[in-house]
């Protein structure tokens, strides 16, 4: 569990910690959405600065961020071997016989991890500085304005913060079934591709039954506490915005403001 880093909550006693949990959403948002800007090397300098700050000021070190991105290694390799059979255009780097490896195919699939990294570093952040309950009342509350055209905020609010919370379980919960498989003589590194599949169905299988189990008896808790989600509810905590938060929200937007100005000028 502690290899594992994106959903998991670290109670520090640092800046961002004590932020408003609105103020984090909105600065993810903005950051998000700049990042989807292609305003190239520039953007993306300035957004990995910002996060490098974040990172700093949640008293959070680079490796536990970048283990967050740890488990996404495989779709990555995936993208660049993809890219590489199908972009055939750019400068050709590495030529064996009939097969090459051109300059864009590698371009595109680096433009595409930036990209994964910076979004997975920054939702890494959100988690692991604010408390799940806060989550689900920030995010209720940035969509309360909503429910005025049938939006059942608290219900999105509710599953956005359960499924941001059972990232780390059902990471150690995939981990479990792989040591437990490994022990009964499943190998999930070697043999032939059919062999690597049924392995890697026979791990699948196990894991939805267990996150359908998890759900069912986390559901059957909820009633046995009294919980209905169409009932009026009060809070105990009341959110305050202060300077610091908005002092966040607004280095988010001249980043992104940054950013689409970078995209318009054509500097990039």
């Amino acid at each position: 569990m502690n290899n594992i880093a994106l959903g998991r909550y670290l109670p520090l006693d640092s800046a961002v910690n004590r932020m408003d949990p609105r103020a984090k959403i909105m600065i993810m948002l903005f950051l998000m959405i700049a990042i989807f800007v292609p305003a190239g090397i520039w953007g993306y300098l300035l957004i990995g600065a910002f996060i490098v700050a974040a990172l700093a000021l949640s008293k959070l070190s680079i490796g536990f961020a970048l283990r967050s991105v740890k488990p996404m290694m495989f779709m990555m390799v995936f993208l660049l071997i993809i890219n590489i059979l199908v972009v055939k255009t750019g400068q050709p780097w590495i030529r064996i016989g009939w097969f090459s490896v051109y300059s864009d195919a590698v371009y595109q699939t680096l433009y595409i991890v930036v990209r994964l990294m910076l979004m997975i570093i920054i939702t890494t952040i959100l988690t692991a500085t604010t408390k799940p309950l806060d989550l689900t009342l920030g995010i209720e509350k940035l969509l309360h304005p909503f429910e005025k055209i049938g939006l059942p905020a608290h219900i999105i609010a509710m599953m956005i913060s359960i499924a941001l919370r059972f990232i780390p379980t059902l990471i150690e919960e995939t981990q479990r079934i792989m040591n437990a498989q490994a022990s009964r003589g499943v190998d999930l590194e070697n043999g032939t591709l059919k062999e690597k599949v049924m392995a890697v169905l026979a791990l699948i299988v196990p894991l939805f039954v267990s996150a359908f189990d998890r759900a069912d008896q986390l559901a059957n808790a909820m009633e046995a506490r009294g919980y209905d989600p169409q009932k009026k509810r009060t809070r105990y905590k009341v959110l305050k915005m202060h300077a610091a938060d908005y002092a966040g929200m607004t280095i988010s937007v001249l980043i992104l403001a940054i950013c689409i100005a970078i995209q318009i000028t054509g500097i990039a």
